[in-house]
């Protein structure tokens, strides 16, 4: 291991270790306690404060000691109970957007493993914006990182696969190129094929860990085209992905009736079609490549360099992949 690699892996353990004192920390002030009444057992006993089923596990581990011979509560006992506002730290979306709050558990059970395109020594497709210069790479791992977070406040897991150590959530227009992304803590080599199956060997390891039978691999790209071709976003899957067809017309739709009820008139031309590429091939979890735009089109521009809409994309995804799980969870 190099010695930038084995920075990073160092720092990773220590943003790691300090997120996880301030959850602790964070946790421990919310927590408040109660004593049973007469006839509680612990399901009303939760529902008395407003949680649930789903908090049965943390309460028990909260005040293992206290139960009777039964496994019930005991009258003269004070039970600790669970924060029903999960909030936690992840360092990786910036200060101000690392405090997540749990929304609800839409997706819960879920798997993905979020790839930004390009990054380290190649900053993929690069547009003209005035005098400024746009890096498909920068704007790519914004996009990520907004959809992550979406999911993981939904109750899933988020395995982020392109890193940037520097660069969190950002608000900025004009995001500025680096060449500090990894790939979980390890130098993106500069040769296409290498970096490609680095990407999918360290996908594919992670689902051999994984137990959900609904895991998704999500690829954000921007295209280059002529600067005069406008495009809508657009999906691709592998031809032998009958799942993967399924979530590419999830997301497809789904981005349809949102131009439908925000930007009513406009219509839309997105797709979701066969692409025989790299990472679709081969990685196992079901795959979908993304495609935002053309980076060299001013009007396309606008859906990445204000950052309400690079928001409104990764929530688009989000309602999308939700809708998907729904249809596919078991």
């Amino acid at each position: 291991m190099n010695k930038k690699a084995f920075l990073i892996k160092f720092f990773s353990i220590i943003f790691f270790f300090i997120s996880c004192l301030n959850i602790a920390a964070q946790s421990q002030s919310e927590l408040i306690k109660a004593k049973p009444s007469p006839g509680d057992g612990i399901l009303s006993f939760l529902k008395r404060h407003n949680l649930s089923t789903e908090h049965i596990e943390e309460f028990k581990e909260l005040n293992k000691g206290k139960f009777g011979a039964d496994g019930g509560l005991l009258l003269h006992k004070t039970y600790t109970l669970p924060s029903s506002t999960k909030k936690w730290i992840v360092p990786i979306f910036g200060k101000e957007h690392q405090e997540l709050t749990l929304t609800d558990n839409d997706l819960k059970g879920a798997v993905f493993y979020l790839v930004s395109g390009h990054g380290g020594p190649d900053p993929g497709a690069i547009g003209d914006h005035g005098k400024l210069k746009l890096y498909e790479d920068e704007y790519a791992y914004d996009i990520i990182l907004r959809l992550a977070k979406n999911l993981m406040q939904k109750g899933a897991t988020v395995h982020i696969i392109v890193q940037d150590p520097n660069d969190g959530i950002r608000s900025e227009t004009y995001l500025r190129p680096s060449k500090d992304e990894t790939v979980m803590g390890e130098p993106i080599p500069l040769d296409q094929n290498k970096r490609l199956k680095q990407r999918c060997d360290v996908i594919n390891e992670l689902y051999k860990k994984e137990k959900s039978t609904y895991q998704r691999c999500i690829e954000i790209h921007l295209d280059s085209r002529s600067v005069k071709k406008q495009l809508d976003v657009f999906f691709y899957y592998h031809e032998n992905s009958k799942k993967g067809k399924e979530t590419a017309e999830t997301l497809l739709n789904t981005f349809e009736k949102s131009y439908k009820k925000h930007q009513p008139g406009r219509g839309f031309s997105g797709t979701a079609t066969i692409r025989n590429l790299y990472m679709l091939k081969n990685t196992n979890p079901v795959a979908i490549f993304v495609e935002l735009g053309n980076i060299r089109n001013e009007r396309d521009q606008k859906r990445f360099v204000l950052e309400s809409n690079r928001q409104a994309l990764a929530n688009w995804l989000t309602n999308g992949l939700v809708e998907d799980y729904k249809k596919n969870k078991k």
